[in-house]
């Protein structure tokens, strides 16, 4: 059995991210990692869909049974800039989290590798680089 710790120190990102665009995103988070780790956190946590944004306002011009073109722009737009699990962004934090030795929690917009399908997600990196993802099942349309 493990020992638990009496304290866990927590560094709570609030930040927007930058919408639509990964690698800026991806920077940015670099970032926060590197100004929280002089303080040693046990755990580093950003917000839902940190990559690469929540675009609340939008509904990809989607109404039930149709989307219009104007709406597939800002889906394709946003589906280029959602990561895949694994890919070059993952492997950046994957190694923030061993510089660090902290876990990382993460929402990103996940697109499926093999369907395309965007999901919700978070991802837990863990001090070793090793990392775990939770998909919330929601549909991705209205």
């Amino acid at each position: 059995m493990r020992d638990i710790r009496p304290t866990c120190r927590v560094a709570l990102v609030q930040a927007e991210p930058v919408m639509f665009d990964k690698q800026a995103s991806l920077d940015k988070v670099l970032r926060a990692i590197d100004e929280a780790a002089p303080h040693k956190p046990d755990l580093i946590v950003f917000p839902e869909l940190f990559i690469p944004g929540y675009p609340i306002w939008l509904n990809f011009g989607f109404t039930l049974g149709k989307r219009t073109e104007e709406g597939r722009v800002d889906w394709k737009r946003y589906y280029d800039a959602s990561v895949v699990a694994g890919d070059k962004e993952f492997q950046a934090i994957s190694e923030a989290a061993k510089r660090t030795g902290a876990y990382i929690s993460m929402g990103f917009s996940e697109r499926d590798a093999v369907g395309g399908t965007l999901f919700n997600s978070n991802v837990i990196f863990e001090p070793d680089g090793t990392w775990k993802v939770h998909r919330k099942i929601k549909p991705t349309g209205a």
